[in-house]
């Protein structure tokens, strides 16, 4: 994996030079901004948010399931606790 590089700029120059940023930010670049040398933020992809999940929206989609669908599989026997 490329690893992504980090530009600092102080407050006046990211006021100047915004529209640079931004297309260096849609590169992969990570861009911080500093006053007096001090990092106070950071230029990130956006990245939207997830919709959220709906509890329950699967009710009603499993149309069979056998019997023994819990039981212990044969394959795995060797690895099942055995009764004493």
């Amino acid at each position: 994996m490329i690893e992504p590089t980090m530009t600092i700029v102080n407050v006046h120059d990211a006021k100047t030079r915004l529209s640079q940023l931004l297309l260096a930010v849609e590169s992969g670049e990570e861009v911080v901004i500093a006053r007096n040398g001090s990092p106070v933020a950071s230029l990130i992809p956006y990245a939207a948010p997830r919709p959220s999940r709906v509890l329950g929206c699967a009710e009603g989609s499993v149309v069979y399931m056998a019997s023994d669908f819990d039981e212990p599989l044969a394959d795995f026997s060797d690895y099942m606790p055995q009764d004493a």
